[in-house]
């Protein structure tokens, strides 16, 4: 089939158009590929992480239109978003490829019962795909916004702490089920006396813990230890970053101005600046949607529900801005949102008062899009003192 009506941008007549798509996985990549020169699309089947193999067959298809006549040879490839990252889209970059890396739940599939899925049905689709962005047609999947590497590199440490967190709650949890196998209640890991109490726990019948248990228990709690010293570590050296970050660093700036308001501290900064407000948003819409704290209505004739949140964005802004909410109605307790909240909230039972601060989370977030780009402070909102 000819793509070149279809698909061809709108340029000069010498340029020649190569579009590559790739789809990739452990064991190998397959790789399908396009030109004016085929009537059909080519695949070839790579090495996994073959990078120079991928540049071998471009280069050996833009030197065959190049001998053709044509004057310039510009190529567009595509990608799904993985556990790879964007190595191979920044390798692409370098050889002068015009990259996409397109978010893979945002791409459309038929939706008739049982659909075949392979390989080679999987790189056609991301050919067409990124034949018809290219062509102007950006409804068949969404690209993703590929950070710098010293962007992503920044994020790298509250996403560690955010594990090593998840960490001291599994080992926290682990110790005290294995007191409880004994009857053992109310013991808290997590306390700066944890051995002091541990030497003087007995069982519910008032014997002494088993030897074997206590050799478990005292290394879960060495792990949990190591756990925490390196949480402590971790944010020693990140309130040491930001105190040490030039006044031009712009996310720096972000993590200042957002830790000027009441309710938000470091940790909370840092995600919102690194994860959410380091890029532009058009609108208040395209923020939330961001960040997956956008509803996602269900209309269609008869039937008007809502269905809940969309969750297709960031999590962990989104978990953070869950927990933001819970700090603001507290902490600012002047604010509009605060008082809208209370009002709303009022002989709500509990699961009504969890859907209310998904609300507030929401515009919560509004609110401080709107004070990071007018510096507008949130109506009622406070300022911590100087």
């Amino acid at each position: 089939m000819d793509y070149r009506k279809d698909t061809a941008p709108a340029v000069g007549s010498d340029v020649a158009t190569i579009y590559v798509a790739i789809e990739r996985s452990r064991k190998s990549w397959l790789v399908a590929l396009q030109s004016a020169r085929q009537e059909r699309a080519s695949r070839h089947k790579l090495a996994a992480a073959d990078a120079a193999g991928l540049w071998s067959v471009i280069a050996r298809e833009r030197d065959g239109l190049l001998r053709s006549g044509a004057g310039e040879v510009r190529v567009v490839s595509c990608y799904e978003a993985g556990r790879d990252g964007f190595w191979l889209h920044r390798f692409l970059v370098a050889h002068g490829v015009q990259s996409q890396v397109v978010d893979p739940g945002s791409v459309l599939v038929n939706r008739r019962a049982r659909r075949a899925k392979t390989d080679r049905l999987d790189v056609e689709g991301l050919l067409r795909l990124v034949m018809r962005h290219d062509a102007g047609d950006r409804h068949l999947g969404r690209m993703v916004v590929v950070p710098s590497v010293a962007e992503e590199d920044t994020r790298r440490p509250e996403r560690e702490r955010r594990r090593l967190l998840s960490e001291r709650t599994a080992h926290s949890n682990r110790l005290q089920g294995l007191l409880a196998l004994h009857g053992v209640y109310g013991y808290k890991p997590l306390r700066s006396d944890r051995r002091e109490r541990l030497a003087a726990l007995r069982c519910a019948d008032g014997q002494a813990l088993p030897a074997w248990l206590r050799i478990e228990i005292e290394r879960e709690l060495e792990r949990l230890e190591l756990v925490e010293a390196q949480v402590a570590a971790l944010e020693r050296a990140r309130r040491a970053a930001q105190k040490a970050a030039p006044e031009d660093d712009r996310v720096a700036a972000i993590v200042r101005q957002l830790m000027r308001l009441k309710s938000i501290a470091l940790e909370t900064g840092s995600v919102l600046a690194h994860e959410v407000f380091y890029r532009h948003f058009a609108n208040r819409r395209a923020v939330t949607s961001f960040v997956g704290l956008c509803p996602s209505p269900f209309r269609s004739g008869g039937i008007d529900h809502e269905q809940g949140l969309a969750k297709a964005g960031n999590k962990r802004a989104r978990a953070v801005m869950i927990e933001l909410a819970w700090s603001w109605v507290r902490l600012q307790p002047d604010s509009e949102i605060t008082r809208w909240f209370k009002a709303h909230v009022a002989g709500a039972n509990r699961r009504r008062r969890k859907q209310l601060i998904v609300a507030v989370a929401r515009r919560v977030l509004v609110a401080l899009w709107r004070y990071l780009t007018t510096d507008e402070l949130p109506p009622g909102a406070r300022i911590k003192p100087s």
